[in-house]
């Protein structure tokens, strides 16, 4: 049985193990030097970093479960804006993932089709994202929904950059 709903500090431990091997399962290849990936994972996927950002009222998390089991999450940040972006009324599809093992049943498609509401209900006019240039399946999956390129950033991990494409959406 499938289950989507908005998740709270108790799920911060289910969403810092999911952010770590979902993570890996699209990132982990990328990334040369593994102790710069362990060194990432305790600084942005730890459980206290986890339970501080989804007590911040500027973030919203959504946990994802099949059978019980949490497989996906994902997490909106309310009023950050991009370097180059004039928009005031905008707000960031920081995460989505899903395991490897679940992506074939489109829950990743169901979860952003929560968060693009969530977003329009509460009256933002943009959203946007960054997805690393080499994530071709992540690139296809958001240009579905129709964000388009509207920029690159830095997106550093240990001491090597690993370019990122900015994608935005009108709402």
């Amino acid at each position: 049985m499938l289950e989507i709903r908005r998740a709270n500090s108790n799920d911060a431990i289910h969403i810092a193990l999911l952010g770590r091997i979902t993570y890996t399962e699209s990132h982990g290849d990328f990334v040369e030097d593994k102790q710069n990936l362990l060194d990432f994972y305790k600084k942005y996927y730890s459980v206290a970093q986890i339970k501080s950002e989804i007590n911040d009222e500027n973030n919203l998390f959504w946990i994802v479960f099949i059978d019980e089991l949490p497989i996906g999450f994902a997490k909106l940040s309310l009023n950050v804006n991009y370097a180059d972006s004039k928009d005031i009324n905008i707000c960031k599809l920081q995460r989505l993932y899903i395991l490897n093992d679940f992506i074939n049943l489109k829950i990743g498609s169901q979860l952003q089709d929560i968060i693009l509401q969530k977003a329009i209900d509460l009256q933002f006019k943009t959203i946007w994202l960054t997805a690393y240039y080499k994530n071709t399946k992540g690139i296809h999956f958001y240009k579905k929904y129709d964000f388009e390129k509207v920029g690159e950033i830095d997106f550093i991990v240990g001491e090597t950059n690993y370019p990122n494409l900015i994608f935005a959406k009108n709402l």
